[in-house]
């Protein structure tokens, strides 16, 4: 019997499934799913991605079953999955979703299109978010974005399989070297997405404008579906006009909360619009996006902040509290990453590189195109962004200034005065030492402030060279974003509109 090959990779659904939806109309489907050993063996690979993907693809199973099939679990190099497919069963087509993935996930595309050629596939491949592979025009990406988000949302309701399923022994046994699972992070699966899209729409999200910088109330008032989305347990398309059609339903006096997923709409293009970046440029993952900056850091790479700061130990509480949250729930909200990712290249002089394989690991929503673009525009890489330097302790002040956080991920810190909180090394060190605290008060690892002056000195003289600032016009031809804002808007200042397209807040 003839069928089609349907691969899942980071677009575990069924519905608004563009690739099973596509290939269910030429008739029966195989659906499988590659655990790939060289993939699991990168460097921003973790537990918690494993585990996140089992756990979504045992709920995927478990509804293709339902249908009368399954997903089909296979081990090794992907061409060499498919000729063993191939030999058991040949295939009139291959369907799959378009992947912006790392360096490994880019190569081993490369080498299915060329086994697909070799043995005569059709390989069908379908976008997976608002990313237009191929874009000769940035000017056109805007309305492309636009029209994806528009199209009918694919309903796959019933499905024909190539053969009946065996028996369920749904088994994923993770790569024994994988680390870091944290105890606290979210569960996968398209069933888990629902309800989180849902509890934010109808509540939490009442609380999105003001709530999602502190990392207080940011646990609650972002919607909290950035992993949903990395790993395609729903679809951009799907939450893009359930939040549209929220906001249509809503009363005319509801104006904060309409408000609140207008800014959350706004968010969701933004992650698009830095996917796209690695779209366009694949080289962004490991090489400056402006080569103007190369050597700016890379060669004064201290090793020991580096591993203070792996184990939240540099000193600046706030800091060390969100290293600690994040290593303990997988999740951090995006006004704190962006903070660790300053503190690591201004004060401490680390390379984004390194700093960015670390936090894949520890990011469960992982998402390559955002990340790596996020890391270089952080540590001013990018050549055509603001340079913004977070201050710890103002931010500590900002988004803590009761200390609930820093005492919640710090207990050590619990006994500290509020006067010391954030800047516990100036304490006394006869109070220290009646708290019991001398042990566990370090000084921090460098003087915030003439570290943070000396690092910007570097980076701005740097940019003041002419070779930099010639290279900057083709970053921007390339990379910038050319969304139109409404005419309302056009007055804001320069430093609110910089801040509105720092990225994405889920």
């Amino acid at each position: 019997m003839s069928y089609s090959l349907v691969w899942f990779k980071r677009d575990l659904r069924w519905q608004d499934h563009s690739s099973l939806a596509k290939a269910s109309k030429n008739g029966p489907v195989r659906c499988i799913y590659v655990i790939e050993p060289e993939l699991w063996l990168q460097p921003d690979a973790a537990l918690q991605h494993f585990e996140f993907i089992r756990e979504s693809l045992q709920v995927l199973d478990a509804h293709l079953r339902s249908l009368g099939g399954c997903i089909e679990i296979h081990h090794g190099e992907l061409s060499d999955v498919l000729s063993r497919i191939w030999q058991d069963a040949p295939f009139t087509g291959l369907y799959s979703h378009e992947e912006t993935g790392n360096g490994f996930s880019y190569a081993r595309d490369l080498k299915v299109s060329a086994w697909c050629k070799v043995h005569g596939v059709v390989w069908h491949e379908f976008p997976q978010f608002g990313v237009v592979r191929g874009l000769k025009n940035r000017n056109l990406w805007q309305s492309a974005w636009e029209r994806h988000m528009a199209s009918p949302v694919e309903k796959v309701d019933s499905l024909r399989f190539w053969r009946e399923p065996s028996e369920s022994t749904f088994s994923m046994g993770a790569p024994h070297h994988l680390r870091h699972n944290p105890p606290m992070r979210q569960l996968g699966g398209r069933v888990h997405a629902l309800k989180t899209l849902h509890s934010f729409l109808n509540a939490r999200s009442m609380g999105y404008r003001g709530g999602i910088s502190s990392p207080l109330s940011a646990p609650d008032a972002c919607s909290r579906l950035s992993a949903y989305l990395s790993y395609g347990c729903i679809s951009m398309r799907e939450v893009v006009q359930q939040t549209r059609a929220h906001m249509a339903e809503m009363p005319q006096q509801a104006s904060r909360h309409r408000a609140s997923l207008a800014a959350f709409t706004s968010r969701l293009y933004w992650h698009c619009h830095f996917i796209q970046k690695l779209e366009s440029e694949p080289e962004i993952e490991w090489r400056n996006m402006h080569q103007g900056y190369d050597g700016l850091r890379e060669h004064d790479f201290n090793l020991e902040y580096f591993e203070a700061l792996k184990d939240a130990r540099t000193g600046w509480p706030m800091v060390d509290a969100c290293i600690t949250m994040l290593r303990e729930t997988g999740w951090l909200n995006f006004r704190m990453r962006a903070m660790l990712v300053s503190v690591a290249a201004y004060p401490l002089w680390l390379h984004w590189r390194p700093v960015g394989e670390w936090l894949a690991t520890q990011f469960l929503d992982y998402e390559p195109g955002i990340h790596w673009s996020q890391l270089q525009m952080q540590s001013g890489t990018t050549g055509i962004n603001t340079t913004r330097v977070y201050n710890p302790i103002k931010q500590a002040q900002d988004h803590d200034p009761y200390g609930k956080f820093v005492r919640r991920w710090l207990p050590y810190m619990r006994p500290v005065p509020d006067t010391w909180l954030f800047e516990p090394w100036l304490m006394p060190e006869q109070q220290k030492n009646n708290l019991g605290l001398s042990c566990h008060i370090a000084e921090p690892l460098v003087d915030l402030a003439s570290a943070t002056r000396e690092s910007k000195q570097r980076l701005h003289a740097r940019r003041k060279q002419p070779e930099t600032i010639d290279g900057k016009k083709a970053v921007i031809d390339k990379h910038a974003s050319r969304k139109s804002m409404p005419s309302r808007q056009k007055t804001i200042s320069t430093k609110r509109l910089n801040e509105s397209q720092l990225g994405f807040d889920f």
